[in-house]
């Protein structure tokens, strides 16, 4: 069982200093493999999160296991931030302001997304459990727009994952030009009138 930020790997709930320390490592860790890759040193990472290395390894055993926990923070963040617009917002701008959040996402956190990604076992749970996050999250902005007859009905969630990406990618170095190609994506994927 994977153990997330309110459970330990034996499934207790976390007193709350336990919590916010396996946060403050998450958060660490995220800076830590963006400027040095996930090969930082795990002592720099206890160092900057204010715990002793004991805390760090009780909670990550292992490097891969942090790597993981990051990995899943992520995205976790993005596919919660679907399921959010989708209750406050109207479906049109759910989908838009999503879609635009993917692409910053990728943007923004491409180089370290790929190579934790990377890190990962494709077959693994946290792998498997990203995937469908991700997945279900598209899904929750898009459904409603499809329902409304707005967006053609043909998209699949993993169509607007795959837009958004390659936007991403190749707006990495010309983010300027992100905008106008969200603008002519959204704009293709509305139903025909």
């Amino acid at each position: 069982m994977d153990a997330s930020p309110t459970t330990t790997p034996t499934a207790r709930p976390m007193r709350a200093d336990a919590r916010r320390n396996y946060e403050r490592i998450i958060e660490c860790a995220r800076e830590a493999f963006a400027e040095h890759g996930p090969q930082a040193p795990l002592d720099d990472i206890a160092r900057r999160a204010g715990v002793g290395p004991g805390t760090l390894y009780r909670h990550f055993p292992q490097r891969d296991a942090l790597i993981e926990a990051v990995y899943r923070s992520s995205i976790e963040g993005l596919a919660a931030e679907a399921h959010k617009l989708v209750e406050t917002r109207s479906p049109t701008d759910a989908l838009e302001q999503w879609f635009r959040a993917q692409v910053d996402f990728v943007m923004d956190k491409r180089s370290l997304a790929a190579t934790l990604k990377a890190a990962i076992d494709r077959d693994s749970a946290t792998f498997t459990l990203c995937s469908s996050l991700i997945t279900d999250a598209a899904a929750a902005v898009l459904r409603p727009t499809q329902e409304a007859g707005l967006v053609r009905d043909d998209i699949q969630p993993r169509d607007l994952l795959r837009l958004g990406h390659g936007i991403g990618v190749a707006c990495e170095t010309s983010p300027d030009a992100a905008d106008r190609l969200i603008s002519v994506t959204l704009a293709g994927l509305r139903s025909p009138a």
